[in-house]
């Protein structure tokens, strides 16, 4: 079988993805690498500077905790009435249309919390974020949170940014099957690639929702059955999964349409003083020689997009997620606010129509895969794979 080498990179064209043949010439089979700094820091300066009152927006809604608590205390009613005498058909029906509805919810309400924006008090928000998981049978809340800050400072870093899918999985979940696996099982990816990626520390607030998670799902078993817990169970496998509402995973940050995202990446920084670089000319060329991986795209492209439909009634305004990146620390009850007040800076980006759409052309479209993702590389990579390759060129010498 012939062997392509290109750059020290060998590729054996057994292995290569072959894309349909009536697929469009720009099927991506490496990510879209950029030498820009993430734009949503540079939009923020640029907002505030022409909608000062965007300020007032900023802060905690108090509203948060009240609907949350309905919506938990609502799974785990339905979850009380399975206990027994219910059909399995009839479980899993519920789970699908009412509990994973719920539950991507509860998902949501907790990265609200993440955020401190249902109480003042950072401890308030972590105890709360806890509570919310109760319904979710695998403790994640403490987890998430970390992991959802890197996703906002460091936006694309291949490292930091663990929203990003690894090499791994572009390599084989490739095709029309590998991502219809992705989707089916897309909440046990995104609890669990954080983990295989970037180490964090293990804190008290970890202990905590471990050891309260553990206890509430013994309790609930031996109280109320294996079938009242196997309805809490499926709705948060189903959350993730087929699911309308689970759209917005895949949604925020896929590169669906490559004309389209370079225009939206010109128009994002329209009214700011421009996107600013995170390497010199001199550094991307070096940088590339040592990772031949990494190849820099000229243009940048558009990474977040929003969704201004129903569906975000259900799930906290969540769809506004260029407005939520651009402030992070505005709440849910507030984005639509932020939208008005700066119209020109958000409705010349491209959006999503359909969530439902979304995960139908991710899975059936043959230009659309794993490496569909802006990337960003991250120094540290950079350095390790430097002083590999010094060490291996001076091995050479003897």
């Amino acid at each position: 079988m012939t062997t392509i080498t290109h750059r020290g990179l060998e590729i054996r064209t057994d292995e290569m993805e072959v894309p349909e043949a009536t697929a469009p010439l720009d099927v991506l089979h490496n990510y879209y690498w950029v030498s820009t700094k993430e734009p949503h820091a540079i939009r923020r300066k640029a907002i505030l500077k022409a909608h000062p009152e965007v300020k007032k927006l900023m802060g905690h809604e108090p509203l948060t905790k009240y609907l949350a608590t309905i919506v938990v205390l609502t799974q785990l009613g339905i979850a009380y009435y399975l206990r027994s005498g219910h059909s399995w058909l009839k479980t899993v029906f519920l789970a699908y249309v009412i509990g994973a509805t719920l539950t991507n919810n509860m998902y949501l309400a907790v990265h609200e919390i993440t955020h401190n924006l249902a109480f003042k008090k950072p401890l308030y928000n972590k105890m709360f974020a806890i509570f919310v998981n109760t319904p979710v049978p695998l403790p994640y809340a403490a987890d998430f949170g970390p992991y959802h800050q890197l996703h906002h400072k460091f936006l694309g870093d291949e490292l930091y940014d663990t929203d990003i899918p690894t090499e791994f999985e572009a390599k084989f979940l490739k095709g029309r099957v590998g991502k219809f696996f992705f989707v089916l099982f897309q909440a046990l990816f995104f609890a669990l690639r954080p983990m295989f990626v970037v180490a964090i520390s293990l804190t008290n607030f970890h202990i905590a929702n471990i050891t309260y998670q553990i206890v509430v799902d013994i309790l609930w078993i031996r109280y109320f059955g294996i079938q009242s817990f196997l309805y809490l169970g499926f709705s948060s496998l189903l959350a993730g999964s087929f699911h309308p509402l689970s759209g917005h995973f895949i949604a925020e940050h896929f590169l669906f349409d490559i004309d389209e995202a370079l225009k939206g990446g010109k128009e994002t920084f329209k009214y700011t003083n421009g996107e600013e670089q995170q390497y010199s000319e001199a550094q991307k060329k070096e940088l590339e020689s040592i990772r031949p991986e990494v190849e820099f795209k000229r243009e940048y492209a558009l990474e977040t997009y929003s969704y201004y439909g129903i569906l975000n009634l259900f799930v906290w305004n969540t769809g506004l997620h260029n407005e939520h990146h651009d402030f992070p620390f505005i709440p849910w009850s507030r984005l639509w606010a932020l939208h008005n007040m700066a119209p020109e800076f958000y409705k010349p980006l491209p959006r999503h129509e359909s969530w439902c759409k979304a995960i139908f052309d991710f899975v059936f479209r043959a230009d659309l895969n794993f490496y569909s993702r802006v990337k960003r590389a991250n120094p540290q990579i950079t350095k390790e794979k430097e002083l590999k390759k010094q060490k291996e060129m001076q091995k050479s010498k003897f």
